[in-house]
């Protein structure tokens, strides 16, 4: 088994490509060891010395680490190890099913539907790219805000903000009129 290792535009995330499907039509972010006890490899991540945040996308694994902790250079061999002892073993990802995430409990009326779908088809896939995640969390009407969370490298990543502003809304701006500005959720 090869494992494919890409970086990201966030230098404390790099992604790793095992050549096979990971989270098959989703996507799942652990930011501490007691969540990924939900997921036998993301648990056996956490336990490397380093790794500060485990993100599975639909063909990736998107690791993150501490910024004060060990380098990629000390981790990497670790990390692969870890994910082609997972893989070859035919472990299932999961111990349970996740709960699905990305949306809010607003109804979705007809402007939040067009913002979903940009980007479930334009944005998202561009920012899996880089291994990370971008999901909706809520449109206000009143002010035309959207508020977005960024996973996996993305989240935290020094470029993010300027992704969100250049990038996401101008986009959404120009499909969506009724969009004013984006701001990330933390």
């Amino acid at each position: 088994m090869f494992i494919q290792t890409e970086p990201t535009p966030n230098p404390n995330a790099l992604k790793f490509i095992p050549g096979r499907e990971v989270a098959p039509g989703t996507s799942i972010e652990y930011r501490t060891i007691e969540e990924a006890a939900a997921s036998p490899l993301a648990e056996a991540l956490f336990e490397l010395e380093g790794v500060d945040g485990v993100f599975f996308g639909e063909d990736y694994v998107s690791v993150t680490r501490h910024e004060r902790g060990p380098g990629w250079g000390d981790m990497k061999a670790s990390i692969l190890s870890v994910i082609m002892d997972h893989f070859v073993s035919g472990a299932p990802l999961l111990r349970y099913e996740a709960k699905p995430e990305g949306h809010a409990e607003q109804e979705d009326d007809e402007i939040i539907l067009e913002i979903k779908n940009l980007l479930d088809s334009r944005i998202r896939p561009a920012v899996a790219q880089d291994g990370g995640d971008i999901l909706f969390d809520s449109f206000d009407h009143k002010t035309g805000i959207v508020r977005l969370r960024m996973r996996g490298a993305c989240s935290g990543c020094p470029s993010s903000s300027a992704t969100l502003k250049s990038g996401v809304e101008q986009m959404l701006r120009h499909y969506v009129p009724e969009v004013n500005a984006v701001e990330q959720v933390l």
